[in-house]
């Protein structure tokens, strides 16, 4: 049996301009995925949309994700995330249960950069209304501003931009925010250039064993994200800092990548030591 999909995006993330949580869940039966949770965005971050980006987005012959950027940033060249509507999103989620009961369907949101604004994340979680809260960090501070790190590929030398991620990824996890599970630790490896050697965990070592202790010391979860298939030697050094729980991910957009690389992830992560939980929608745990 696959592991449950921790980590899907649909109509109500705003980057997912293909999702559909309906047809997602569709998707997610067809392939036999026993469990699926909707880790919506929560971006309260503002952050630099460069000029190319935006003259990228004027020549989109068809409005997509770089149109939706461009409508939403400012006067000021930031971009200001549109809120969740939660609401909306419960709805969808209970219209969904309603249709496909055979699919063990949870409620979830992706929060960035929690540490920054902890008020507000705990405003947001505080009636239980979410079963799964992934912590991420998708912007660092750059030229006097916050940058989306996809943005910073080509700006930063690329060991130097993943040093400094993994150096914020420290901060958060070392921080009291309530999210359980650290997303795609490897963010900043995803725009790794292409005339470059490829990307080597190795190289980073040191700084991805201090996040992984530190994520074990405070008893959350480790993401093995499939977008960019996690190093299994990343998977094995969460083994080896004490870390007790292991989710899945796709990180999917769009219904027809749900389930993505799974089957793979697992055996990765059985290899590392993990077994699955209790039951489909519980976390990963040490043999």
């Amino acid at each position: 049996m696959l592991p449950a999909d921790d980590h899907i995006h649909t109509e109500w993330s705003w980057d997912a301009v293909a999702g559909a949580m309906d047809a997602t869940c569709a998707r997610a039966v067809e392939v036999g995925l026993p469990s699926v949770a909707f880790t919506e965005h929560v971006d309260l971050m503002r952050w630099k949309v460069s000029p190319e980006l935006l003259a990228l987005a004027a020549r989109e012959r068809t409005p997509g994700l770089l149109t939706r950027i461009a409508s939403w940033a400012g006067e000021d060249g930031r971009f200001s995330p549109p809120a969740f509507d939660v609401d909306g999103y419960l709805d969808c989620v209970a219209r969904c249960r309603e249709r496909h009961p055979g699919l063990h369907i949870r409620t979830g949101a992706e929060v960035g950069e929690p540490h920054r604004f902890g008020d507000r994340l705990r405003a947001l979680t505080a009636d239980g209304r979410f079963d799964r809260v992934l912590g991420s960090m998708h912007t660092l501070p750059f030229d006097g501003g916050e940058w989306l790190v996809d943005e910073l590929h080509g700006r930063v030398p690329p060991h130097e931009l993943v040093r400094s991620y993994l150096a914020e990824v420290l901060r958060m996890v070392e921080g009291p925010e309530e999210f359980e599970v650290l997303a795609h630790v490897d963010y900043a490896a995803r725009g790794w250039p292409a005339d470059a050697p490829p990307f080597d965990p190795h190289d980073f070592e040191d700084e991805l064993r201090a996040v992984l202790g530190a994520l074990a010391r405070s008893s959350r979860a480790l993401e093995l994200n499939t977008r960019l298939p996690l190093a299994p030697e990343v998977v094995r050094w969460w083994h080896e800092a004490g870390g007790t729980g292991l989710t899945f991910g796709s990180d999917a957009h769009s219904p027809d990548v749900v389930g993505r690389g799974l089957a793979p992830a697992a055996a990765v992560a059985e290899a590392a030591g993990f077994v699955p939980g209790p039951t489909p929608a519980d976390p990963w745990r040490r043999a």
